[in-house]
């Protein structure tokens, strides 16, 4: 029951995913962070099977990271986002990765962006963006209350209220979510909403 979505505000983008670790009825944890920090202004969010997500973040992060080594310069966001469509393009026709991404990024000329990309390598430049079966609320939520321009607070108060709509639902909703920003400023962990908190196993 994952939930992922994102939206650009004015001068920023946000990514919030849930953060449970599910296989068939079992939760296994419930602080897995799947949005992945790219670079110092570019933040990727997954979801799918998760081996196919840790694997092929891991890898885009690695490329990204290698291509900046080799040329001195960063990938804009735009071309890391047509970067990873390539890579999903490619690996359909032999293995597909069952990965559903929004990639968020901050460019100095171009400002914030967000970029939709599925698991049969869709690319699309969005304003809001969403998977998962949290995506029948989340989406319905910022096609009510989103509009350009938001402010850091109102777009905030937008994913509470996206956050809140799931957790009361969704029949099986993730208790826990992670919050991230870009901006000017880079790539940052903004806040945790946590219902439900890890405890680690008792020594015997």
């Amino acid at each position: 029951m994952e939930c992922v979505f994102g939206l650009v505000g004015n001068g920023f983008a946000i990514l919030v995913a849930d953060t449970s670790a599910v296989h068939s009825i079992l939760v296994h944890k419930s602080n897995e962070d799947k949005i992945m920090v790219l670079d110092s202004h570019k933040l990727i969010a997954a979801s799918g099977e998760p081996g196919d997500r840790v694997q092929f973040t891991e890898f885009i992060q690695k490329n990204v990271a290698l291509y900046q080594f080799r040329n001195g310069i960063p990938l804009t966001t735009a071309a890391a986002a047509n970067f990873t469509r390539g890579e999903l393009a490619t690996a359909l026709r032999k293995n597909p990765y069952m990965v559903n991404i929004l990639l968020a990024g901050y460019d100095k000329e171009t400002g914030p962006s967000l970029y939709y990309i599925d698991y049969i390598a869709s690319l699309h430049k969005v304003e809001k963006g969403s998977f998962g079966y949290g995506s029948y609320f989340s989406l319905s939520m910022m096609d009510r209350h989103y509009h350009s321009g938001m402010s850091l607070e109102e777009a905030i108060d937008l994913v509470d209220k996206c956050i809140l709509e799931i957790r009361s639902r969704l029949v099986v909703a993730p208790p826990n979510f992670v919050i991230k920003i870009v901006d000017k400023d880079g790539a940052r962990e903004y806040a945790w909403r946590e219902s439900v908190k890890d405890t680690p196993a008792a020594s015997a």
